[in-house]
């Protein structure tokens, strides 16, 4: 249980920074830790911390030493075995955060091998909500048939959140049947995997696979893990669009994220036109954002 006036997310977050970037971390306010979404790091600047939609200047400089400190401590002081998400420019830290990277790429070819000079970070504070899917998770089943289901909202209104909870609710038969759940997290944000375990509470029959691009890994989950649901979050390539088209094909349920408001906004872009077209997903979630930060949540038909 959180001590009272306190968010223990954040005072974790805050716990893996150097300890001079620690100490300014933790003189935010009480009242805006348990708003804050990310600590924001940029070599020269102050280090800020993002409530909402501000960024909140905290006292201590950031320094490229610092930077390498942080990426040392994030990575358990093993950046080798690390490596191919710093390629990417992310780690997933034990605990279920995710620290995101800038500095000089390294390439060979066409693409980047490594970076090292590093400019900026961001550390996410991701913060589960369990239970917040329990109540909208019957709502995606027709005569015990799970309903291909979209999440819509703009970008940080709380997608990534909700798609983890029902993730975790299908996975568990919380609120509704229980099913087998393959989740393609490519950006290591939803699962948080480090170690090859989950840092976020993703449902006992869920199947990560971690850092694959879902084009790829789409075809893998179906060949290997007999899903009765594959999740993903944010589709954004028609690469990904045509591999669950594929899946919807073999009578696999979807579950998955796109940056819009509403139906409405989907027809507007011609990636999410075919999608509509294809009827590849039957069921849309529409996240709202309210003033005081709490979300609602409306379900609409897509067919």
């Amino acid at each position: 249980m959180e001590r009272e006036g306190t968010d223990m997310r954040y005072e974790a977050a805050a716990a893996l920074l150097p300890e001079e970037l620690r100490r300014a971390a933790l003189t935010l306010p009480p009242p805006l830790r348990c708003r804050a979404e990310e600590l924001r790091l940029r070599a020269g600047r102050p280090m800020t911390a993002l409530t909402g939609e501000e960024e909140r200047p905290l006292p201590a400089t950031v320094t490229p030493r610092l930077l390498e400190e942080l990426c040392d401590r994030a990575s358990e002081y093993s950046r080798y075995a690390a490596a191919e998400t710093i390629r990417q420019g992310y780690l997933s830290v034990r605990g279920g955060f995710r620290l995101g990277l800038c500095g000089t790429a390294v390439i060979k070819g066409e693409e980047s091998t490594g970076m090292r000079q590093l400019s900026s970070a961001v550390l996410r504070i991701g913060r589960e909500k369990t239970g917040i899917g329990r109540t909208l998770s019957p709502a995606l089943f027709k005569n015990g048939r799970f309903l291909s289901t979209l999440l819509l909202s703009p970008p940080g209104g709380g997608k990534t959140t909700l798609l983890r909870d029902l993730v975790r609710c299908l996975s568990d038969g919380d609120g509704c049947p229980a099913r087998r759940v393959a989740l393609l997290d490519e950006r290591g944000e939803v699962a948080v995997m480090c170690g090859g375990i989950p840092q976020m509470e993703v449902g006992r029959r869920t199947d990560v696979l971690d850092g694959c691009p879902k084009a790829l890994g789409i075809p893998v989950v179906l060949r290997a893990m007999n899903p009765q649901v594959i999740a993903v979050d944010e589709i954004t390539r028609r690469q990904d669009l045509e591999a669950m088209v594929l899946s919807a094909g073999c009578g696999v349920g979807l579950l998955a994220t796109i940056h819009a408001a509403d139906r409405r906004e989907l027809e507007e872009k011609p990636l999410y036109r075919q999608l509509l077209a294809e009827r590849v997903f039957s069921l849309a979630v529409c996240i709202r954002r309210q003033a005081d930060g709490t979300r609602t949540y409306t379900v609409e038909e897509l067919e």
